[in-house]
């Protein structure tokens, strides 16, 4: 607990294991849930193997489907309000070079959150994503670290520099506040103007 009355757990463990998930989630109703578990596997579509499909949708969307549903449940049971959150990306909005996985799981996640929206509103839960762009992170780096790659991430990006974990945060904190009481079923940008063509 902290000064502000608020306090926040994190949860470190395998979201594919949905057997270790579902009792955390089922186990008191939290007010907020953030999911920022993603994984990707870059190849072009001719070489994607079943493994990696199977990988990058099983984290990408099948846990965050469960994880949505077991803490809807909990929230709906408890019957207090709340905001389930996940960290999606631009590519639930547009296609990419050697991405079709990883968009397909993308696109999935924001058409799951708009269903799960149309469920859940009546209950006063909500649930949105943040869509960010790239994110200089170690994961992202040797993106970066590619010059072709690098080039192309900044002709899309309509601002001068790519995106900062920081500049995620200030979504999530809103999605998590009273501020967005009235924001369900929709995805935050923070993409620099990519999408806007």
């Amino acid at each position: 607990m902290t000064r502000t009355g608020y306090a926040a757990k994190a949860l470190v463990l395998d979201q594919n294991d949905l057997g270790a998930l579902e009792p955390v989630l089922m186990d008191g109703a939290f007010d907020i849930v953030v999911n920022s578990a993603g994984l990707a596997r870059h190849t072009p579509a001719l070489d994607t193997t079943p493994e990696d499909y199977d990988a990058v949708m099983s984290v990408n969307l099948r846990s965050a489907y469960f994880l949505s549903a077991w803490a809807a449940k909990a929230m709906i049971a408890a019957e207090k309000p709340g905001s389930i959150i996940h960290i999606s990306s631009q590519m639930g909005h547009v296609g990419g070079l050697d991405r079709a996985v990883y968009c397909a799981s993308k696109h999935g996640l924001e058409g799951m959150v708009k269903a799960m929206a149309i469920e859940w509103g009546k209950s006063n839960v909500r649930i949105n994503t943040v869509a960010p762009t790239f994110i200089r992170t170690p994961l992202s780096q040797p993106t970066f670290d590619n010059p072709e790659r690098a080039a192309w991430i900044m002709e899309k990006i309509k601002l001068p520099r790519p995106g900062e974990v920081e500049d995620i945060m200030g979504a999530v904190l809103y999605l998590a506040s009273g501020a967005s009481a009235m924001v369900t079923g929709t995805s935050l940008l923070i993409d620099g103007g990519w999408t806007a063509g």
